[in-house]
């Protein structure tokens, strides 16, 4: 079964994305509080995709997000917000989510960014093998997972096929436009800034000095090159 969390204070608006969820065949868990939603999340391990409000009574839903990345990077997050302020967005993305959506929103805008963001989480990911070795990275495409120098880095499922697109495509600049269609999907709704922001997060975690990158270069006006 697919199953979603929504962590969602407002009983109306939970109702209606959990209606609309389990019409797409999702077993919907619902929670009303950051500090319930952790707990839900404890007792189904299993959750593939979690949706976070981030105005919530308590812990905020930026600070359910970080809680969660701090032992999970295999769920897709996505932040639930009603402010549309650039910062609400950029803020979501850098604790850990993969995606955002602004209230209001239409429910096939909604159930086709969970639709998304579960199959880059694994839940029908095709089982496959083999490595792509470019030192000082190692990438493992059977378990999803990176090392640098040996040592491993924890990578969300939308960093990591950012990662595997990079390294299987060395040396080629590659635009905005070609990430997003292949991490996010051609029919994403979303903009262009998600990848940016991604880019950055994903810096953080490779480069050995963030304000000077050298394996993910800019390409001015562009988009970004794997740099070997």
């Amino acid at each position: 079964m697919k199953k979603v969390l929504v962590l969602e204070d407002e009983a109306s608006i939970r109702s209606f994305i959990v209606i609309n969820l389990r019409r797409a065949g999702y077993d919907v868990i619902e929670a009303q509080s950051g500090e319930e939603a952790l707990e839900q999340l404890r007792i189904h391990p299993d959750t593939r995709v979690a949706l976070l409000d981030i105005m919530l009574p308590g812990i905020d839903g930026f600070e359910v997000c970080r809680r969660i990345r701090a032992t999970n990077g295999q769920i897709g997050i996505i932040m639930l917000t009603a402010r549309s302020q650039e910062m609400d967005k950029v803020t979501g993305l850098m604790t850990g989510a993969d995606d955002y959506v602004t209230k209001p929103f239409s429910p096939a805008e909604l159930t086709a960014r969970v639709d998304a963001l579960f199959r880059r989480a694994g839940g029908e990911a095709p089982v496959q093998s083999g490595e792509i070795r470019q030192p000082p990275f190692l990438l493992n495409t059977r378990n999803r997972t990176l090392e640098k120098n040996g040592v491993r880095i924890k990578l969300t499922q939308v960093e990591y096929s950012i990662m595997r697109y990079f390294m299987e495509n060395p040396g080629k600049a590659l635009s905005r436009e070609e990430i997003l269609d292949t991490v996010w999907g051609r029919d994403y709704f979303g903009e262009l800034k998600i990848v940016d922001v991604n880019i950055r997060r994903l810096r953080l975690k490779i480069e050995d000095n963030v304000q000077n990158p050298v394996y993910i270069t800019t390409v001015w006006g562009y988009g970004y090159k794997w740099g070997f």
